[in-house]
């Protein structure tokens, strides 16, 4: 069999399987406790018991840009998000639509988890003494070494913003880079971020953003450490500084980021 005629079934199997409602048809009080039970067994784990993030996406906000239709959410409960941690779930339609149903209540909830900061000092202390911009980038302004944190408040709730920013290395995701140490039969040292390896090659973006490609067979050492080089500030800052970066970070883009 040809790839373009596994394609073919495999997008044909996928359109199958595609609800035929356009909205969710199992709202009931019934329907919401057997998703509260299938979210608590399933979901709750990665995205937090309340929904408001942890190893996954923050669920607990009145809109989520990957799911706005309830069409756009029951394909993401059913077949994941492709590049990312979230898997498909091989559930019945109804089952995926009971669950869809209860994650569409936590965008409703107030937590007690309030931001008391402020913003501005915040990014005084993301330029300044936090020194988070010489590796984050924020709303164009940045970084490169470490990820964006433009869009951090859409994926991550506040206390999941402040626990990376106190201990980083406390519960390290799969998106975390690795560092990398590493010498060539030349005597040369690179030190840095884990781009990407294969069997023969590795590229290496060093502390300062520079680029490096090299041949394994070129190596004498490379060490690989799946770990974040992101220092841990419970210490470096006081818990008004606290306050206010993690202000700034949970805010999402359109609220007046400067």
């Amino acid at each position: 069999m040809t790839l373009a005629a596994v394609s073919l079934l495999l997008l044909q199997a996928n359109l199958a399987d595609l609800p035929s409602a356009t909205r969710n048809p199992f709202t009931s009080p019934a329907d919401l406790e057997l998703g509260r039970k299938m979210y608590a067994g399933r979901c709750a784990g990665c995205h937090g018991p309340a929904g408001d993030g942890g190893k996954g996406a923050n669920l607990a906000l009145p809109t989520l840009s990957r799911a706005q239709t309830d069409t756009s959410l029951y394909r993401v409960i059913r077949y994941g998000i492709p590049e990312t941690e979230m898997p498909g779930h091989n559930m019945t339609q109804r089952e995926i639509w009971q669950l869809a149903a209860f994650v569409r209540t936590l965008g409703g909830r107030t937590g007690a988890d309030t931001i008391t900061g402020d913003p501005a000092r915040g990014a005084a202390l993301f330029s300044g003494k936090g020194a988070c911009q010489s590796c984050h980038l924020l709303n164009g302004k940045g970084g490169h070494l470490g990820p964006s944190l433009t869009d951090l408040g859409r994926r991550r709730s506040p206390a999941y913003i402040r626990s990376k920013v106190v201990d980083p290395a406390a519960e390290p995701l799969a998106g975390d880079f690795s560092t990398v140490r590493l010498k060539t039969k030349t005597g040369e040292s690179v030190s840095g971020v884990l781009i990407n390896q294969d069997t023969y090659s590795i590229q290496v973006r060093d502390n300062g953003t520079r680029l490096h490609s090299f041949w394994k067979q070129d190596l004498t050492q490379l060490d690989v450490e799946r770990k974040t080089p992101m220092p841990a500030y419970g210490n470096k800052l006081t818990a008004q500084e606290l306050n206010d970066l993690v202000a700034l970070l949970a805010r999402t883009p359109g609220e007046g980021q400067q």
